[in-house]
């Protein structure tokens, strides 16, 4: 049995760690932090978790760590490094849901985020997306969970990119659009219900801070790519991602070869699941669940692949992902606890 702690267990991320592993038949929760709530029952906090557990929250410190094989920490960027580094010292395992570890190149990090305050252990760390990484992972100390926007559209892209099919140089473009609790559970004017329901809005156009996430995953899969244009959207639902990318082809390709490409890419990779040729992906059909869902369409000449994927934003997007890596990391089957079918209707 795999103990397990939560650093941060108070946001849309941490309670969505609590509740699927709660029904992981391989792991026991042994502590869950807040210094928000500490003291507080987490089913007070959530309803949802009613006579599911009788954890309280607790207030984070070394200490703990003694009692844990493996340690997610879901907190801000920049908190995350702090609490990290003294796991890490601890010789715990950890799996990073924010930023903090998913860069190789600290420069990059600290252009998008803020100044790194250990960057010997962002050089160590593992970009936790199992389907490109599985390998790297399995051995990793320390696994930076990638954000949701950039899964959706790296699992999207990764295919054409990894073949060396993207047309040298040429720009590819993201177009994205993500349910409110993306935004994380703080309110703030953006996220208040008045100021999105039965709207849709860009934002943070060509200057979200998952530009360079997707770009630099992309890019050392090939030294082809060119710019990567990214424009997120706010949707008007609570969960929920919608990508699609635009892959201009080096020469023309058939329907049947795109496809074949795909299906064998993610052939063995449990949580993608190819859709036929011309059936597009919803939101409807991953929520949820820790699947993502995959479309393709080619553009008349066949020179342009239009490559649209769905996910769960709290799951695949974060905290499903996080125990897939976590049960790669220990040993286990990837998708053990994590075979569960999207909420329909």
């Amino acid at each position: 049995m795999v103990k397990v702690g939560i650093v941060g267990g108070s946001g849309y991320t941490g309670v969505q760690l609590v509740s699927l592993l709660l029904g992981h038949p391989e792991t026991e929760i042994q502590w869950v932090t807040s210094r928000k709530f500490e003291g507080q029952l987490i089913c007070e906090t959530f309803g949802a978790l009613r006579s599911m557990t009788d954890l309280r929250f607790v207030r984070f410190t070394p200490d703990l760590l003694s009692g844990v094989d493996i340690v997610f920490t879901a907190v801000p960027h920049g908190q995350a490094m702090k609490i990290v580094y003294q796991i890490a010292r601890y010789g715990k395992r950890v799996i990073d849901l924010s930023a903090d570890y998913r860069f190789k190149d600290i420069t990059i990090y600290e252009q998008a985020y803020q100044k790194h305050q250990t960057p010997e252990l962002a050089e160590k760390a593992v970009y936790g997306l199992p389907e490109l990484f599985f390998s790297k992972i399995r051995k990793a100390e320390i696994v930076g969970n990638p954000g949701c926007y950039p899964t959706s559209a790296i699992l999207a892209a990764a295919p054409v990119i990894t073949e060396g099919l993207h047309a040298p140089g040429m720009p590819l473009i993201v177009d994205s659009k993500s349910g409110v609790s993306g935004a994380g559970r703080e309110p703030t004017l953006a996220t208040h219900f008045c100021e999105v329901d039965e709207g849709l809005k860009p934002y943070k156009v060509l200057s979200h801070r998952h530009q360079p996430e997707i770009a630099s995953i992309l890019k050392s899969s090939s030294e082809d790519v060119g710019e990567v244009y990214f424009v997120p959207h706010l949707s008007p639902m609570n969960r929920g991602i919608v990508s699609t990318i635009y892959l201009p082809l080096k020469q023309r390709m058939e329907e049947k070869a795109l496809l074949a490409l795909y299906e064998s890419s993610y052939a063995d990779k449990p949580f993608v699941r190819v859709l036929p040729y011309g059936t597009f992906p919803s939101t409807h059909h991953v929520r949820g669940s820790n699947y993502c869902d995959i479309g393709l369409a080619l553009a008349p000449g066949g020179k342009l692949v239009v490559a649209m994927s769905a996910i769960d934003n709290l799951i695949k997007g974060a905290s499903g992902q996080a125990i897939q890596n976590m049960n790669i990391m220990m040993g286990l089957d990837e998708a053990l606890g994590l075979c569960i079918p999207p909420l329909f209707p």
